[in-house]
């Protein structure tokens, strides 16, 4: 297999050894390039022979050296080919809950390990064979972030609706007993895979320490768009608390001989049960930030030693009124921001508003999945005076536009106010809310 150069850059090495796009890119040193995967794994060697095959089919080799990995090709996608969609037919998955009418772009269902290994994407590793495991093994790709939901072969075939879903579970211990780092999550689903196969989930995985780094409990999300799927419920407060208990003791007992936490419960399991946020002690290298584990704490902590650095009587020069709208979940933890900003700086006003969520429902409360229309619709007739702090998260990555493809700059021209997307960090969160930029 070949993959296509679509550009090259000037100056670069590839360019100056005059390999010219629409040219394709065969081997590295001798091994053939079937993906990105392959081709930042060789091109990190000091002297690189690529062999190019110009448009007219003509063969040559070109020998670079001294490049840092950086050859200078540019190609028509980051994987060099198509993105592998998901095989499964999970009970849980979010995306068969969606409303009709948004970018097509989000009805895709991803389950590609090379996203996983280039920006930490979850798989399940339905999509892999013996030969991809041997891969990731051989190039030493680590952490590998997988969706594990259970540990209980059967239950997972039935949860997933893949007949190799429960097979496949082989390839965790596989890469584990290589070496291989392994980020796990649970979507928990009420009646499924909670309870006695949750603790079962957490035993096994547990026993493949140091390999499994982490394992994470995240309940699973259910919009108003579940006509014609399984039947699946909210927890309950008394399920939440079921989930913090079981993890928490099976930590207890982790910890006794590891000296170390390798289970977390998602920060919506500790809202839903009404209890407290865990200090950030408790998340180590907060290595699931990105699965809603521990975001709360960090954020807080950050925030109260960034507010503790001010000076006592810090003053603004000039008044200032802002609002911060948030998602339900975040509600509480931004007032308290806005108290504590309120009691230390003189001169600041700070409204916080709860946004609520009609793109996907009431049941849905992360501020990641609001859109514009929401922000807006929440903020009507409120008076929003100097300026509107929202969550940078509502934001695709690009960070242009919302899920229902409104961008920053017409919410801003709806709302008559300047609009401020603001990252998770509770240093920047203050500097934006003082207009310290």
């Amino acid at each position: 297999m070949a993959v296509k150069i679509k550009s090259v850059v000037p100056h670069s090495p590839a360019a100056r050894h005059f390999i010219k796009a629409d040219s394709k890119l065969i081997s590295v040193n001798g091994h053939e390039i079937r993906d990105v995967l392959d081709y930042q794994f060789y091109i990190d060697d000091d002297v690189l022979e690529l062999l190019i095959e110009k448009p007219n089919g003509h063969r040559r080799t070109v020998k670079l050296k001294n490049c840092g990995g950086e050859t200078g090709l540019e190609f028509e996608t980051y994987l060099m080919d198509k993105q592998r969609s998901c095989a499964n037919n999970c009970i849980f998955c979010f995306i068969d809950q969606m409303p009709e009418g948004l970018r097509d772009t989000l009805y895709f269902k991803d389950d590609d390990a090379r996203l996983s290994f280039l920006f930490g994407n979850y798989i399940t590793l339905t999509n892999l064979g013996e030969k991809d495991i041997d891969r990731i093994i051989e190039m030493h790709i680590s952490p590998v972030n997988i969706s594990v939901h259970t540990m209980n072969p059967e239950l997972r075939v039935k949860m997933m609706k893949n007949n190799r879903a429960g097979k496949v579970l082989g390839y965790i211990k596989k890469l584990a007993d290589a070496g291989i780092r392994l980020n796990t999550q649970l979507v928990l689903c009420p009646g499924y895979n909670d309870g006695e196969e949750l603790t079962y989930s957490l035993q096994e995985l547990g026993k493949l320490y140091p390999a499994v780094q982490s394992i994470a409990a995240v309940p699973v999300g259910l919009t108003c768009y579940r006509s014609g799927l399984e039947k699946l419920n909210p927890f309950t407060k008394e399920q939440s608390l079921d989930v913090i208990s079981r993890i928490d003791s099976y930590n207890s007992e982790f910890l006794c001989y590891n000296n170390t936490n390798i289970a977390f419960a998602a920060d919506e399991f500790y809202l839903n049960a009404g209890l407290p946020m865990p200090e950030c002690e408790r998340y180590g290298d907060f290595v699931q930030l990105e699965n809603g584990v521990g975001m709360w704490s960090l954020l807080k902590s950050e925030f109260e030693n960034a507010l503790s650095d001010l000076p006592e009587g810090y003053a603004l020069q000039k008044e200032r009124r802002i609002t911060m709208a948030t998602g339900v979940a975040a509600y509480e933890l931004i007032k308290y921001i806005a108290s504590k900003t309120e009691e230390k700086v003189k001169n600041i006003h700070i409204n916080v508003v709860k946004i609520e969520n009609h793109l996907f429902g009431k049941t849905i409360t992360v501020a990641g999945l609001l859109c514009g229309k929401d922000i807006a619709d929440g903020l009507n007739g409120i008076k929003l005076y100097d300026e509107l702090l929202i969550p940078a998260v509502t934001l695709r990555h690009e960070g242009d536009l919302f899920l229902d493809d409104m961008s920053v700059d017409e919410l801003s021209e709806k709302l008559g106010v300047k609009v401020t997307p603001v990252e998770s960090d509770g240093y920047v969160l203050l500097e934006k809310i003082l207009n310290n930029n």
